[in-house]
């Protein structure tokens, strides 16, 4: 695993961590972290269970800190600015392996990940863990309307605890029906950190990352 080193559209250097298995890898894969206000960096053991089972799966897989967090320049940017953050990492990563691009995002870094999507068709399919739906009080722009989501016509994974606070199941299932591709998935006994199933979580990120591969293999 390599320590690298990026540069967003307004100038921000930002930190992550480059792992590649493959040699020649099948495509690439990027990761994004929890709310960074609240703890979230990318290093968390979902995270590294999540690159694990991408990098099992063939990807060269990137793992970064938004804007603010630990070694990563700039400060926070209320979720809107963390949009050039990843615009920034998948064009990086996609210039050292060639084929389709993955997201995975976990809570705030799932916020980012769908909106990213909805206007970078670099992005083939995503993963969405723990998609705040029902945030309470920590503030985050809205998500995409029923009509945008209808929009994007690319593999969706949906992942959540089934006592998830966040991400409930049944505004989950409500949520999919406006995305043209969505698979949902819940995990029983666990919730929004989905302890105890990470590895079962990765998994099921994995697969669908392998079913990207194949679609456009």
């Amino acid at each position: 695993m390599d320590e690298v080193s990026f540069t967003t559209e307004d100038g921000l250097r930002l930190e992550g961590e480059l792992r590649v298995d493959a040699a020649e890898p099948a495509g690439s894969a990027v990761i994004c972290h929890p709310h960074p206000r609240h703890g979230g960096s990318k290093d968390h053991p979902l995270l590294w269970a999540l690159r694990n089972a991408l990098v099992a799966r063939g990807l060269a897989v990137l793992a970064f800190n938004f804007r603010g967090v630990m070694g990563s320049g700039g400060t926070y940017g209320g979720g809107r600015d963390e949009l050039r953050d990843l615009h920034a990492a998948i064009g990086w990563v996609r210039e050292r392996a060639a084929g389709p691009t993955f997201v995975c995002g976990w809570s705030f870094g799932a916020s980012v990940a769908l909106r990213e999507a909805l206007d970078d068709e670099r992005v083939s399919g995503l993963a969405l863990v723990g998609l705040p739906l029902e945030p309470g009080d920590i503030s985050l722009p809205a998500l995409p309307s029923a009509a945008e989501l209808g929009l994007l016509s690319r593999p969706v994974l949906l992942l959540a605890g089934d006592t998830d606070e966040f991400c409930p199941p049944e505004a989950l299932h409500s949520f999919a029906l406006s995305l043209p591709q969505a698979e949902v998935r819940i995990l029983k006994g666990t919730n929004h950190y989905l302890w105890r199933r990470e590895k079962e979580a990765a998994a099921l990120v994995g697969e669908a990352a392998l079913a990207v591969l194949t679609a456009q293999g």
